[in-house]
């Protein structure tokens, strides 16, 4: 298991090290045996995360001494507290969807007319409102739960 995680430790290594290879050296057209590297790279990380993946379940299915003193959680339970996950999910991806492009335009207009920036934050405000309330309708669910 550790040597996995040593592969993608070097794996991210290697695209950072590639990242700062690019910044300092940058190429108008990228080479053939860039192409080949980065491929590679990245083949070998989702590779070492898949490989965690499945030799960590088996890992924790091995385990059952240290889950004893813990409360039976049944699939039905387990499913709802998934269903309850969901929403704060999607609404922190929708938010950080939304929130970008609020806040390159707020960026815009602030750099042209600086009195506008309580109008651009109160947008961004309402963008970020999204996370707020999916956070929200989750602890509603959770309190149907208890």
């Amino acid at each position: 298991m550790y040597w996995l995680i040593g592969l993608i430790t070097l794996s991210v290594l290697g695209l950072i090290g590639m990242g700062v290879y690019l910044q300092l050296y940058p190429v108008p057209r990228p080479r053939r045996w860039l192409r080949g590297v980065l491929g590679t790279n990245v083949f070998v990380f989702v590779g070492g995360l898949i490989g965690i993946l499945f030799l960590g379940a088996q890992d924790v299915l091995a385990q059952t001494g240290a889950a004893a003193g813990a409360a039976e959680i049944s699939t039905g339970l387990g499913l709802a507290l998934i269903g309850i996950g969901v929403p704060t999910g999607l609404a922190a991806i929708g938010a950080g969807i939304a929130v970008g492009p609020v806040g390159a335009a707020s960026l815009a207009i602030i750099a042209e007319k600086p009195e506008m920036f309580g109008r651009t934050l109160i947008y961004l405000g309402l963008a970020e409102g999204i996370a707020i309330y999916g956070l929200v309708v989750t602890i509603l669910l959770l309190g149907k739960i208890g």
